[in-house]
């Protein structure tokens, strides 16, 4: 059973073919998928020109879809003048490779147009870095698959010896690359390993913001602290370095507060090692601020995601407390059962608008009782 599905007629812009597959046992449909795809194909100015969706038991090892999907993939991205057929599974460089021969447009996969997007929003030195990193370690069991240029045999001043292809002398290259880069980065790593010492022996205690893309943790923290230089736009991913700023609890005392890169479903894998160093400041947190986004229809969906990558990291278990934002647009009595049901599952909840400040001192009032229950040494601090 498969599906196509046209958006609209041919663009001046760049654009694509979403194709996912719909697999037994799948933990998000591929509609939702495909409609997250759509919306990070939009973060790089590139047009959604028709979808497809087939039914399998398994994907196709060569292929990802099977052969007649194929041949019909690359009738419908002609017919539409696309460039590019963007795959919501993850492809082995043989699958990338076979459809970009066989449908004769260039292929992506989810995690390379994450990686994109990261690419573009990374503007610091250690983003940047973070970013890099991924991408070679994605590039290199991909070089295969990039055809006959990478299997010329190099000869004449410069190169490493008779018989070697220009494969392998790029596979080195790369290889020595992630060895520069993480070297790097192990000394970012150090930076802020002193930086957090430095931070709790003055006796700060850390709230770490976390949750979905967009869901709002950049607004929370621009609005909290009321420092305007934190960026914060509607668009997924405006966030990749960790922003930190200690905010004054109603009562008097107060913590530091600290904004981190966005979660997605099926994070790339590459990406989460990738950014160790800026997820260490979740790990090291004392309490870690749940931002959930009250209007987004699958709001139980993203929590699953925001869990489970809590667990990818091994903070699963940390103290935690439950953020419902965006009341200024969320329909009230789905808020109200929303809440019902994160309750029963054991959260804490509170529900704010962090655009307008709605909730905002019952929240930093639950922040201060957790962190002072959590550990009675904090109550001398919280309290000057």
């Amino acid at each position: 059973m498969s599906r196509l599905e046209r958006r609209g007629g041919k663009s001046p812009l760049a654009g694509a073919v979403l194709v996912a597959l719909s697999l037994p046992n799948q933990e998000h449909s591929p509609e939702l998928m495909l409609e997250e795809l759509s919306l990070l194909l939009g973060s790089l100015n590139v047009k959604v020109l028709g979808s497809s969706i087939q039914k399998r038991r398994a994907p196709d090892p060569a292929l990802m879809v099977g052969q007649g999907k194929a041949e019909e993939l690359a009738l419908f991205c002609r017919s539409l003048g696309a460039r590019y057929l963007v795959s919501n599974e993850r492809l082995s460089p043989i699958q990338k490779s076979n459809l970009e021969e066989m449908v004769g447009v260039t292929v992506w996969d989810r995690p390379f147009v994450i990686m994109k997007i990261f690419e573009r929003r990374a503007k610091t030195a250690e983003a940047r870095l973070q970013v890099e990193l991924a991408l070679t370690r994605y590039e290199l069991p991909h070089l295969k698959g990039l055809g006959l240029q990478m299997s010329r045999v190099g000869a004449g001043i410069g190169t490493r010896g008779p018989g070697e292809t220009e494969f392998e002398r790029h596979r080195r290259r790369l290889e020595r690359r992630v060895r520069e880069i993480t070297k790097k980065l192990e000394n970012v790593r150090r930076q802020r390993r002193l930086a957090r010492d430095r931070r709790k022996k003055r006796g700060f205690p850390t709230v770490s913001l976390v949750g979905y893309t967009n869901s709002g943790k950049s607004t929370l923290l621009r609005t909290l602290s009321g420092d305007t230089s934190i960026v914060a736009e509607d668009r997924l991913f405006s966030t990749l370095d960790t922003a930190v700023r200690r905010i004054t609890f109603p009562g008097g005392g107060g913590a530091l507060f600290s904004d981190t890169v966005g979660f997605i479903r099926e994070l790339p894998p590459g990406l989460l090692a990738a950014f160790r160093a800026t997820l260490e400041e979740i790990r090291e947190a004392e309490l870690l601020l749940l931002i959930l986004d009250a209007s987004d229809p699958d709001a139980l969906q993203t929590y699953d995601v925001i869990i489970e990558t809590l667990a990818e990291i091994n903070c699963r278990e940390m103290p935690r407390l439950l953020a419902l934002n965006k009341l200024d647009v969320a329909a009230s009595q789905e808020v109200a059962i929303l809440a019902l049901r994160l309750r029963a599952m054991g959260e804490t909840v509170v529900g704010i608008s962090a655009l307008r400040g709605d909730g905002l001192p019952m929240l930093l009032a639950q922040v201060q009782e957790v962190l002072t229950l959590q550990n009675p040494w904090y109550a001398r601090v919280l309290s000057t």
